[in-house]
């Protein structure tokens, strides 16, 4: 069993730290290659880069759980949007064409009857 997760390309997890700005504010996120390689993706695909789309999360973040929840590790919060999307890919509400834009699915079709542990109670989304 374990033989499928040992085989990982090491550079995978090796961890990289970026340099970005949020509002004029220089920041560093240090994360594993494997989570940027997805950022990537992700960015691509609504043709940004990881930079804005670093940005849009985080201004969205705020928007959605208030200025309190960004004193959390955004890092953390980061590694976790990564591994919804490809559990989310995974489970055929993200279409694996990357070709497909983020911002043209409909988040209330993508979110619809998830398991409780991965949603979050009193989700506009779930009302």
């Amino acid at each position: 069993m374990c033989e499928i997760f040992v085989r990982a390309n090491p550079d995978s997890y090796q961890t990289q730290s970026r340099s970005l700005r949020l509002h004029g504010v220089a920041t560093s996120i240090r994360l594993e290659n494997l989570f940027w390689e997805v950022l990537e993706e992700l960015a691509q695909r609504d043709a940004m880069t990881v930079n804005q789309l670093l940005t849009r999360l985080h201004d969205e973040l705020a928007e959605h759980r208030g200025e309190a929840s960004l004193s959390a590790n955004f890092a953390s919060f980061l590694r976790v949007c990564c591994l919804r999307y490809l559990m989310l890919q995974g489970e055929g509400r993200i279409p694996a064409d990357s070709h497909v834009p983020i911002r043209s699915l409909d988040a209330r079709a993508v979110l619809d009857g998830l398991p409780p542990s991965w949603g979050a109670e009193g989700s506009p989304l779930h009302s």
